[in-house]
């Protein structure tokens, strides 16, 4: 498997946790960004598309089945994580296009706050702002929320949950693990 290398030698990747995106919700969603007409920022691959968990960012190659076996160990949901995108929303500081719940369910804060918990111990801090979930349409945008024909509905159901690693604006899944029987 590819990997970075720090100035120091030491191989790297960057690392985030993530609720997965069906093929079919990929098409979905990219058919509706389209309608919006965007005039500005740059659109993210459909293959891309997926739900932040966390974001661990450059983390040592030699510490990822560490990574792994914390969550191995995680209490995780006993159903799949079910959320409505339905707002869809600027972030002006980060430049972001999303989609968001109007209501971030219990069972994925849940989760969150687990992820966290269990990689504490390997030296990862917690987040120091709340957990938005969201959904990335467009890096760099810088415009207005833009007029939607249609309102945002997307009903996610996610019956895992993946570590991915970012390379090359590609993201490329390393291990997964099971929300509910």
């Amino acid at each position: 498997m590819e990997q970075d290398i720090r100035p120091s030698g030491t191989p790297f990747k960057r690392l985030f946790f993530a609720l997965p995106v069906s093929d079919a919700q990929r098409r979905a969603l990219s058919q509706w960004r389209r309608e919006l007409g965007l005039r500005g920022g740059k659109p993210v691959p459909s293959e891309n598309f997926h739900l932040t968990l966390l974001f661990l960012g450059d983390v040592a190659a030699a510490q990822v089945p560490a990574v792994c076996a914390a969550v191995d160990n995680l209490v995780r949901p006993g159903a799949p994580v079910r959320l409505l995108l339905n707002a869809l929303n600027t972030w002006q500081r980060a430049n972001l296009l999303v989609l968001e719940p109007e209501q971030a369910p219990a069972a994925l804060r849940k989760l969150v706050y687990g992820l966290q918990q269990a990689l504490l111990p390997l030296g990862f801090a917690a987040q120091a702002r709340d957990y938005r979930p969201h959904l990335t349409l467009a890096r760099d945008y810088r415009g207005q929320v833009p007029e939607a024909a249609q309102a945002p509905e997307f009903h996610l159901i996610a019956r895992h949950f993946t570590l991915f690693e970012s390379r090359k604006g590609r993201y490329w899944p390393l291990a997964q693990w099971p929300l509910g029987d």
